[in-house]
């Protein structure tokens, strides 16, 4: 019997995230895009106004905003954040996101 190959995951193609959620009203809603052993990546829609209080993820994780305004807390710091913001945390980083306007966000966590 010959050794099986191991599978290899499918490529992953968006042509324009921001087609992929519809931002809400209000709340979040999400999208998870790809998950294997490797990465989780997850598309966030936030309301303005809504808030991801702090928190922390057990992996390293980066986010990109692909579009609207927010407060980022990074730890201690808290800085604004617009259209093409992008941050690499590390695991246990506390962070929270305050949304402005309608943010998309693109989170990716590095397993």
């Amino acid at each position: 019997m010959a050794p099986q190959k191991p599978e290899l995951p499918l490529p992953l193609f968006i042509p324009d995230l921001r087609g992929v959620v519809q931002i809400p009203d209000k709340g979040i809603v999400s999208s998870i895009l790809q998950n294997d052993n490797r990465l989780k990546v997850v598309l966030y829609g936030l309301a303005a106004g809504h808030a991801m209080s702090l928190h922390a993820a057990p992996l390293p994780t980066m986010l990109y905003f692909v579009a609207g305004e927010a407060s980022l807390t990074l730890g201690e710091e808290t800085m604004e954040v617009s259209t093409g913001a992008f941050t690499h945390m590390p695991a246990h980083l506390q962070h929270a996101i305050v949304a402005h306007t309608p943010v998309l966000m693109l989170l990716t966590m590095v397993k």
